[in-house]
């Protein structure tokens, strides 16, 4: 469905560019998870934000991101704008700065379902209320004329949730979501993107820090370090059995409790303590 393909992603500085995505190939199947994991500054994001279309408009691209064969890269802004909400969805990192402080949660909901589908005022506002009730927002009925302010982080990133999935795109971008949340919430959060990913037949590009999210959550894996992909394969067998140095740190790097739950045979970076 999604073929990125030698992608490079790079700034322009004083005598030369910084490159923060470095020829990085990767492909999501339809239905399929894939997780990209690695820490701050690794690329992850800037990923994410090419494969809508989102990116500042210094950067400097080269290769392809192919949506059913067709490159996302040489796309024009209106082409781009049928594209997001309707094929691909993104729940972005911190819902407080993403979502509208001026509008209520059912009208940002509504928003894309009225400008994209030109149905009235009614009917966006009922699929709204179907679709917070979907995510279990708790008393939709009047958490849909709430603003940001007065949600809190979990409410606040299922209505981004909300807002990714009100045109059924095929293709779900979550770009850490569980940021900041509390176990309890991260949980909770997590159980509804799985949920989507089965019933819907979603497919998903879950990005995050945390390898323990990663684990449960995705089919495949791929591992990015300083703009570069170092290792790609089935979560089980890169977190298990991971071959690059750099996973194997950042599973060393993992408490003892967290590196037991990717299972018994996650190992330490040479050297590491048990």
């Amino acid at each position: 469905m999604l073929a990125i393909r030698n992608l490079s992603i790079a700034f322009p500085r004083p005598g030369g560019e910084a490159r923060v995505v470095d020829d990085v190939s990767v492909e999501v199947g339809r239905g399929e998870s894939l997780g990209i994991v690695g820490e701050s500054g690794s690329g992850k994001s800037m990923l994410s934000l090419a494969t809508i279309g989102l990116l500042p408009k210094s950067a400097r691209t080269s290769g392809e991101i192919l949506l059913e064969g067709k490159n996302i890269l040489t796309m024009g802004e209106r082409e781009l704008c049928s594209l997001r909400g309707r094929r691909i969805g993104m729940i972005f990192q911190e819902p407080m700065t993403a979502l509208n402080p001026a509008m209520t949660a059912g009208e940002q909901i509504a928003e894309g379902i009225r400008l994209h589908r030109g149905t009235g005022r009614a009917e966006a506002r009922a699929e709204s209320l179907r679709l917070l009730d979907r995510v279990r927002i708790p008393d939709p009925a009047r958490r849909i004329d709430s603003y940001p302010h007065e949600m809190s982080g979990g409410q606040r990133q299922r209505v981004g949730i909300a807002i990714a999935l009100a045109l059924k795109p095929d293709l779900l971008i979550a770009d850490e979501p569980t940021t900041a949340l509390d176990v309890t919430v991260q949980k909770d959060i997590l159980d509804i993107l799985d949920e989507l990913v089965a019933d819907l037949g979603l497919s998903l590009i879950l990005i995050s820090h945390d390898l323990g999210v990663i684990a449960r959550s995705t089919d495949r894996t791929l591992v990015m370090c300083r703009g570069r992909a170092v290792e790609a394969g089935p979560t089980e067998s890169v977190l298990r059995r991971p071959s690059a140095p750099y996973t194997r740190d950042l599973i060393a790097a993992l408490p003892r409790r967290a590196r037991a739950g990717l299972g018994e045979e996650a190992p330490l970076a040479a050297g590491g303590a048990r």
